[in-house]
């Protein structure tokens, strides 16, 4: 097995019923820009009934339908928030926890120690998150995962993982393994993805890769590193 290997998003995603939520984070194979993806996935018809809005240049979820919310708690929040020099991308509130962690001095891990996985036993879902730190004409990126020790949900084990860019390689981590009952948390370091040049292409890949029944929504952001200009592509299922 080659452990440096880099497989596409197709090889990743297209035989995975439901992986979840899913943070990919990396470079341009030109080197030019820095690449930051969120997708969401549902099985519930609460999960499913979500969409995500873009609001200067900051990330929402919101319901499609009000009328058919159950519980907003886990499902509708800032998934993509700034703060100076740093992109924050998760899967849950925690954006705001990291984001304000670090107005406090926190580093991106010690913003975190304050929370753990998700309270849906049995599943347990595992928080993930992401943050790129720019610096003039570069970038580095850190992630991790909050995930239960155990079936029990008696204690959280915290990961994190921090990387120097390289060139046309993304790092990609899910929620979930595959689908299941209850659905088993992803194992493991974040898995290597290849990344496009082209931002349309990228966000075609993965969204295509997502099974077509549980997908639900996509961002995807390029951050060009010399100019700092950013392009971003959005896609909801519902429309």
């Amino acid at each position: 097995m080659d452990i440096y290997a880099i497989r596409t998003p197709e090889e990743l995603l297209k035989d995975n019923v439901y992986p979840g939520r899913g943070i990919v984070i990396g470079r341009t194979p030109d080197g030019q820009k820095a690449v930051a993806a969120y997708f969401i996935m549902g099985r519930s018809e609460n999960s499913r009934n979500r969409i995500f809005t873009e609001k200067e240049g900051e990330v929402f979820t919101e319901p499609f339908d009000p009328s058919k919310v159950q519980d907003p708690s886990l499902i509708i929040y800032a998934a993509v928030r700034s703060w100076e020099n740093n992109l924050i991308v998760t899967n849950g509130n925690q954006t705001d926890t990291i984001r304000d962690g670090l107005q406090a001095g926190k580093t991106f891990a010690q913003a975190l120690e304050s929370r753990t996985f998700e309270p849906d036993g049995p599943n347990w879902t595992p928080r993930i998150s992401g943050m790129l730190t720019f610096t003039p004409g570069d970038f580095t990126y850190q992630m991790s995962i909050l995930k239960s020790a155990d079936a029990e949900g008696s204690a959280c084990n915290r990961f994190t993982w921090s990387y120097v860019p390289r060139n046309g390689l993304g790092h990609f981590l899910h929620t979930y393994v595959c689908d299941g009952n209850p659905i088993p948390t992803f194992q493991g370091e974040p898995e290597r993805m290849a990344l496009c040049d082209d931002p349309d292409e990228m966000t075609r890949r993965l969204w295509n890769s997502l099974n077509e029944q549980n997908r639900i929504s996509l961002y995807v952001r390029y951050t060009d590193l010399t100019s700092g200009r950013t392009e971003s592509r959005l896609v909801n299922k519902h429309a």
